[in-house]
């Protein structure tokens, strides 16, 4: 396979978005509302602060929507979600596991130092580090060489499918080796550098980060003179923000909202999403869980209708599997817009494992913030629960204290969480059910799934790796239940009405994709 792009090509894919009237500079810029002067400063409110901004050991969708303007990658995925080439202009697959790249010649670094090959062996290197959050989306790859300045070859160890959509995900922005090696990695994730259309101004922890246009940026002139990532989890404030122009953009504005933020000077902007509300539910002793009639109670006993008719007016999609049909690669059509409801049935198998003397006590830990009527959600599904049997002891938590829980694998019977598949790839959610995974989070092992995920992630054979990925869907959702799917979480923003915004499938925000109108 070869692909071969001139230069001037790959700057329009890479920066397909940059194209339009650029806003004005200087003093007259306004944030929010409308002085009369010409806007050059985006103001853009999500509702949970970065944990950090290392963009290899982020993981977050917080941190991704500002690291994605800040860096560069190799490929990157334009507002399709295809993939395309963004800093590389020529690619060539040599043999199953050899790759060689060339990128481009012009970029530099927000120093000013130039981006070369070394620093895409650099950064791709790092992920080598099993420590940090995202190496394990590129654990097959072996060695990268820069064979010239501009040249690099990627070896794998094996056939990798998912060697693109990889580099074109959180962890693979290209890092400056020389600015690393000379100040540390401490001190660089401080003051993050990179080649991106915006630079790093500075952080206030749980306020804002500030970013400023890179004039030198290889793409072209990037649309806004600033742009500021505000946080602010609380609903009410977030909506008030947008409402009196203190913001232009906000995440997960509350159905309660929509229609007041619909209509004025503001508007809604609906997406689809590949996150997906799920229950975490742990299988091993001594949790009640380990019982997998209870754990097809749990299934059973929730009304995902009901709750996304009351909590969202019917505007969610239900599903059974963590791989959405038509957003990710590999997703099984017949666990997508589907849910399983039998009441009477939940109620039968909970009787079952108290007769046996069985434990039927569960703790629910779930957050408030973190997504769209999440500590709602936690009390319907808590009530419903309560309904079939179960005895629910419920733990709403903010952000941090609910974060750490997810992180240092102190979950218990149910912890609830809503999960987004950066790579778009079914490969990306499938893996969290290999023993490697599975174990620590769930306390799940199967040597069936850890055996057609090997396969699936072996072979270059699209159509047998969807047929792989749906044999595991099933298994997940049909036996074993390690995890109980809910919905795909809509996306809703609220947007300034002088604002053009396509919400994205990955949920991620490409900010020159925010277009003025006015």
């Amino acid at each position: 396979m070869k692909k071969a792009l001139k230069a001037i090509a790959v700057v329009g894919a890479a920066a397909l978005l940059l194209t339009g009237c650029v806003p004005g500079t200087g003093s007259d810029s306004n944030a929010g509302g409308d002085s009369g002067a010409t806007k050059d400063t985006l103001v853009f409110a999500q509702t949970v602060d970065p944990r950090n901004l290392d963009p290899q050991n982020a993981l977050q969708t917080s941190a991704d929507r500002i690291n994605r303007n800040v860096y560069d990658r190799l490929f990157t995925r334009n507002g399709e979600s295809e993939i395309v080439p963004q800093l590389v202009t020529e690619y060539e697959q040599i043999d199953d596991t050899t790759w060689t790249m060339t990128i481009r010649d012009d970029v530099t670094f927000h120093d000013g130092s130039a981006l070369t090959a070394a620093d895409v062996e650099f950064t791709l290197d790092r992920l080598k580090d099993p420590a940090l959050l995202e190496s394990r989306w590129y654990s097959q790859i072996t060695e990268v060489t820069a064979t010239s300045e501009y040249d690099v070859e990627i070896t794998t160890d094996g056939p990798m499918p998912t060697l693109l959509a990889a580099l074109s995900k959180s962890g693979a922005d290209i890092m400056p080796a020389a600015y690393i090696e000379e100040h540390g990695i401490e001190e660089f994730i401080k003051s993050p550098i990179g080649s991106g259309p915006y630079k790093f101004v500075e952080w206030r922890r749980d306020d804002r980060v500030v970013l400023e246009r890179n004039d030198d940026y290889w793409g072209g002139t990037p649309k806004w003179a600033s742009v500021e990532v505000r946080t602010i989890p609380e609903n009410s404030t977030r909506v008030s923000e947008l409402l009196t122009g203190g913001v232009d953009i906000a995440t997960d504005i509350p159905v309660v909202d929509w229609e007041r933020v619909g209509s004025g000077d503001t508007t809604m902007a609906f997406g689809e999403t590949s996150r997906t509300m799920m229950l975490m539910l742990r299988v091993n002793e001594p949790h009640a869980t380990q019982d997998v009639r209870l754990r097809e109670a749990i299934d059973l006993a929730i009304d995902k209708q009901a709750i996304i008719d009351t909590l969202f007016n019917g505007n969610a999609v239900p599903v059974r599997t963590r791989a959405p049909h038509g957003i990710v690669f590999g997703g099984d059509p017949d666990l997508y817009n589907t849910s399983l409801f039998d009441l009477d049935r939940a109620k039968e198998l909970v009787a079952e494992v108290v007769a046996e003397g069985g434990d039927v006590e569960l703790h629910y830990s779930a957050s408030r913030g973190s997504y769209p009527m999440d500590a709602e959600l936690a009390e319907m599904v808590s009530a419903m629960l309560t309904e079939a049997g179960f005895t629910v002891n419920l733990e709403i938590l903010e952000g941090g204290a609910f974060g750490d829980i997810y992180s240092d694998y102190s979950n218990q019977e149910v912890y609830q969480v809503a999960l987004a598949d950066g790579l778009l790839d079914a490969s990306y959610a499938l893996q969290g059910y290999a023993t490697e995974l599975g174990m620590p989070r769930l306390g799940y092992s199967n040597a069936k799934v850890d055996e057609l995920l090997i396969a699936a992630n072996r072979t270059l054979d699209s159509a047998e790796r969807e047929n792989l990925y749906a044999q595991v869907q099933k298994i997940i959702a049909e036996e074993d239940r390690p995890q109980v799917m809910l919905y795909l979480q809509p996306s809703a923003y609220g947007v300034n009405a002088d604002l053009k915004f396509s919400p994205r499938a990955d949920d991620g925000v490409v900010f020159d994709a925010v277009e003025l109108t006015k």
